[in-house]
């Protein structure tokens, strides 16, 4: 479509044209003393035109022989780029194929190449991030290679690149790439001397966050490694499940690294709602705060919840979540003197009668029981757990804790 318009163009231009140099009358006369030369408008219009035409064209070539040169260095430098880039390209091949050496050998390849190009000032090449990068290939290279000294020697003239104020905005990927191969060689102090160079914003990127995550975990910093979990999974750096997973085990080894109800205390108050609503942490927390001497009525402000939580849905505790909330009951009231909490005889006796064949509500009664001294109820009780019961330990106590009823009341 577009050649049909322009051949309409031109035939109109043509018919115009025509129209013009047939009609017209006009004369260009031109006196040179003692001479007269008369001579059509037609062909002076020509000869204008073919005189422009031709004085452009002169100053064209005159023009394109003088940029010569600069054409002869441009075409050398667009091929030693193309030499650059293929090197970049295969040094990245042999890389990710697991070719170490060649990749090391292609990427110094390419860095004696760009050492060797002349860049002219219109140049859009952009040599010193070019060369950082070629520096860093070969750099990843030899640590694959476990070769440190040349690792760190292709680094530090990679960082030296990157000194130059167009190539500043590159620093944080060579930090973060150095902090990695620090945590490879077990040198915690130099990946957390590298992650701290990095500026506010990159060191919240989910790459930093993750390997903040490791240096926590290697340097047996709990709390910091918590915190950058929860970073993590606000990041969804880690799927839902794992990241609750993870999660849950950093505020588990939180609370029992805690020595004292004073530091137990401090190390519960640290943690998120979330977390503190996690059954098996409410669970750790118990069990480690009764074994470190700590308030018995406390402990059972904390299992209050699950306690609810159990009795209104059966299926809202697991198994081992079930026996480890009475073993942490029954260890509390084992740590009381005088009598139980009413309160707590209350709401584990309504539990008990309304779930008859319940092994764990039975045999928690039924220590109640003996705690009251009713040896009656508590024989009938545990035999009633006994008959239902599963696991092996929970029937081992429930026959000593029967054993002990029988003959008190003997």
């Amino acid at each position: 479509m577009r050649v049909v318009l322009w051949l309409v163009g031109l035939f109109a231009i043509a018919a115009v044209s025509a129209l013009f140099a047939a009609g017209n009358p006009g004369t260009v006369t031109v006196f040179w003393p003692p001479y007269r030369l008369d001579i059509s408008l037609n062909l002076v219009l020509l000869t204008l035109v073919a005189v422009f035409v031709l004085l452009h064209l002169a100053l064209r070539g005159v023009s394109l022989f003088v940029q010569l040169p600069q054409q002869a260095r441009r075409w050398r430098l667009q091929q030693k780029e193309r030499l650059i880039h293929a090197a970049l390209i295969d040094s990245l091949t042999h890389m990710v194929a697991g070719r170490f050496i060649r990749s090391r050998k292609a990427a110094e390849q390419a860095i004696g190449l760009e050492k060797s190009v002349n860049l002219s000032e219109d140049s859009a090449h952009h040599g010193e991030r070019t060369l950082a990068m070629l520096h860093l290939l070969a750099a990843e290279s030899a640590h694959a290679l476990q070769d440190r000294s040349m690792r760190d020697s292709h680094f530090q003239n990679a960082l030296a690149e990157l000194r130059a104020p167009q190539a500043k905005d590159s620093q944080d990927g060579f930090y973060l790439r150095a902090a990695r191969w620090a945590l490879d060689d077990h040198d915690i102090a130099a990946a957390s001397q590298w992650l701290s160079q990095l500026p506010q914003g990159a060191s919240r990127r989910t790459i930093a966050l993750r390997l903040r995550f490791k240096i926590a975990r290697l340097s047996g910093k709990t709390l910091n490694a918590l915190e950058t979990a929860r970073m993590l999974v606000k990041h969804r750096a880690f799927s839902q499940s794992s990241g609750e997973s993870i999660v849950k085990a950093l505020a588990i080894e939180l609370l029992l690294a805690a020595d004292g109800p004073r530091e137990i205390e401090r190390a519960w108050k640290s943690l998120d709602d979330n977390e503190q609503k996690i059954s098996d942490v409410v669970l750790t927390l118990v069990g480690h705060w009764l074994q470190r001497g700590g308030d018995v009525a406390q402990s059972r402000i904390w299992l209050l919840p699950l306690w609810e939580r159990m009795v209104k849905q059966a299926n809202a505790l697991t198994a081992a979540q079930r026996l480890a909330l009475v073993r942490s009951l029954e260890l509390g009231f084992s740590k009381q003197d005088g009598t139980p909490d009413a309160v707590w005889l209350g709401r584990i006796e309504a539990a008990q009668m309304a779930q008859p064949r319940d092994a764990l509500l039975q045999y928690l009664a039924g220590i109640m029981c003996v705690r009251l001294q009713l040896w009656g109820k508590a024989q009938l009780l545990l035999k009633q757990s006994l008959a239902v019961a599963k696991d092996e330990e929970l029937r081992r106590d429930a026959q000593r804790a029967l054993d002990a009823a029988s003959a008190q009341r003997a």
